[in-house]
């Protein structure tokens, strides 16, 4: 019988680091793939884990590097269980629309919302009953986000798309979590705006999101959102017109000169 396997993306630092020291708490867990383009990072979180944390260097932004975790499933003597697919992996960038080259468009469109798609695709057929796939989106994804409008697009398609695949899967013993957190305190937040110390509505630590999403998934719900700025954001986005929800963010952009 194959190995029950974790596979998480992004797995190197913030809300990845803190998924997979909680997915190594599970005795039922025989590797935990980690999935990052760094191979030193990799390294050292192997060093810092433990030989179950098996590192698979890989740019998932790239068709090739998207390959790489489909050989590595196919090259298992026995053939594995995917147990949890953690798609943690995202680049995000805060600035107007002319402040992103087309290229960097591009990575960005690739690895929030390509490479999510495609890794269900292929750790699917790996899952059975009582597997479970958690999508890494955001509070972002309720609605129209100016000037993170290009980061907020793709969170929206992380969501529908969860949603969609948990339908599809309905019945199978395989669920789908979307992971929705407002602001999660990690290198990625800007403390500091034009010397001002900004102040972050909801701000949680990775440690937090990774346990209630777990949490969450494993009791089949659909929809991890927290913390409770999350959920208003969630509330609000349906009850309140987004016009009004976008001039409200810009309105606080503006207090720091945004």
């Amino acid at each position: 019988m194959g190995a029950r396997i974790a596979v998480l993306t992004g797995a190197t630092g913030g809300i990845g680091r803190a998924f997979a020291e909680r997915l190594l708490e599970d005795e039922g867990i025989d590797e935990l793939w980690a999935v990052s383009r760094t191979p030193k990072k990799l390294e050292r979180l192997r060093g810092d884990l433990g030989g179950r944390a098996v590192p698979l260097a890989a740019d998932l932004s790239t068709a090739e590097g998207l390959r790489a975790v489909e050989r590595a499933l196919l090259a298992q003597p026995e053939r594995p269980t995917v147990a949890y697919l953690v798609n943690n992996a995202g680049a995000a960038k805060m600035g107007a629309w002319a402040e992103f080259p087309v290229d960097e468009i591009e990575r960005t469109v690739a690895l929030n919302c390509t490479a999510v798609a495609a890794l269900c695709r292929i750790c699917l057929p790996f899952m059975g009953r009582g597997s479970r796939i958690l999508n890494v989106s955001s509070a972002s994804a309720f609605q129209p986000t100016p000037f993170l409008g290009l980061y907020a697009a793709t969170k929206a398609f992380e969501l529908s798309y969860s949603r969609a695949l948990g339908a599809e899967l309905a019945g199978t013993g395989v669920t789908v979590c979307a992971v929705c957190p407002s602001w999660v305190d990690t290198d990625l937040l800007l403390h500091e705006v034009n010397g001002r110390r900004v102040a972050f509505p909801g701000l949680v630590p990775p440690g937090k999101v990774a346990a209630l999403a777990l949490r969450d998934a494993r009791r089949g719900r659909a929809l991890s959102v927290h913390p409770l700025y999350a959920k208003y954001l969630h509330v609000a986005a349906k009850a309140v017109p987004q016009r009004l929800v976008m001039a409200t963010w810009l309105r606080m952009l503006k207090r720091y000169g945004g």
